[in-house]
């Protein structure tokens, strides 16, 4: 039997070899979207581990980029860290990044600082200064032991003055003006000296030395505790030192405003005992009585204590 094929009638689709018709105007697929990376980035996909025959991954996470910090904080840090304040505010700041008000702030920081470090340059510069600076030498003595050089010295005792044995020179007290040298005053032993002080706190005050003493001065001579008055020698007598009147005619205690006492007594006499006080001041033994009660009255310009004079 023949059958006839209508003459329009489209032929069947060919079949693929898997049994279905290919698809002429099929579309590719579409590729999956690209995934953004998270803030946490993962820096390393993953590390591999074989372990019997089963295949782990781990992903490595590191932090994110740790934020700057304020202004405030900043300041706040350095500040902590025992920074001056304005000095904090000066390191913190950046003149790039700021501006109007801010660039003043910065400015006035800066100032302070450099005023800061100049200050304690200064104080460092001072006290190297201080340091090698040359120390004056120690002031001289106002006054000197007039008997330091007397051979075999010994006190005796205080009557008008005060009564020394031995012998050998006799120093000025202090810097003086001779105003009597004599070896026929009628003491024992004839001799007789005065100077009158110009320096120190007897100022104004008249010394003698009298009795067994040849002067080596002469009236108006200007003398220094380094100059011999006298030389003092080995007599019966002794000599007696001490404060003389005003005129350098006789010993203080002679006078009506120290008691009027002369050769007969009492002793000791309170003129005698502030001599002798000097003397223990510049070194010289103490007399004998120098702790009993004095006789007649120290005038009022005449110094009570005599510390620091040497």
């Amino acid at each position: 039997m023949s059958y006839a094929i209508p003459r329009h009638a489209k032929p069947p689709r060919s079949v693929s070899k898997r049994g279905r018709a290919p698809s002429k105007h099929r579309k590719s697929q579409a590729k999956p979207a690209r995934v953004r990376r998270p803030a946490l980035a993962i820096t390393a996909a993953a590390a591999v581990t074989v372990a019997g025959g089963a295949i782990a991954s781990t992903a490595i996470f590191l932090p994110a980029k740790p934020r700057p910090l304020t202004l405030e904080q900043t300041v706040a840090g350095n500040a902590a860290a025992g920074s001056d304040p304005m000095t904090a505010l000066a390191s913190a700041l950046e003149p790039s990044q700021l501006s109007g008000p801010l660039n003043a702030a910065q400015e006035a920081a800066n100032s302070h600082a450099r005023d800061v470090a100049a200050a304690k340059s200064a104080a460092a510069a001072a006290q190297r200064k201080h340091r090698h600076a040359v120390k004056p030498p120690p002031a001289a003595p106002v006054y000197l032991n007039p008997l330091r050089a007397i051979t075999g010295l010994q006190a005796q005792r205080i009557d008008m003055g005060a009564d020394f044995a031995g012998s050998g020179p006799i120093y000025a007290i202090g810097d003086a003006v001779v105003t009597s040298a004599t070896t026929t005053a009628g003491w024992p032993g004839g001799g007789w000296v005065t100077y009158q002080l110009t320096d120190g706190p007897a100022a104004g005050l008249v010394v003698f030395v009298a009795e067994d003493v040849q002067p080596t001065v002469t009236v108006g001579e200007k003398v220094t505790p380094t100059t011999v008055v006298a030389n003092m020698v080995n007599g019966s007598a002794g000599i007696e030192t001490g404060w003389a009147m005003p005129d350098s005619s006789s010993a203080e205690s002679q006078l009506p405003a120290a008691g009027g006492i002369s050769g007969g007594g009492p002793f000791p006499t309170a003129v005698g005992v502030n001599f002798d006080n000097l003397l223990q001041a510049l070194g010289v033994p103490a007399a004998p009585n120098a702790g009993q009660s004095s006789f007649g009255t120290l005038p009022p310009n005449y110094p009570t204590s005599w510390s620091g004079v040497r």
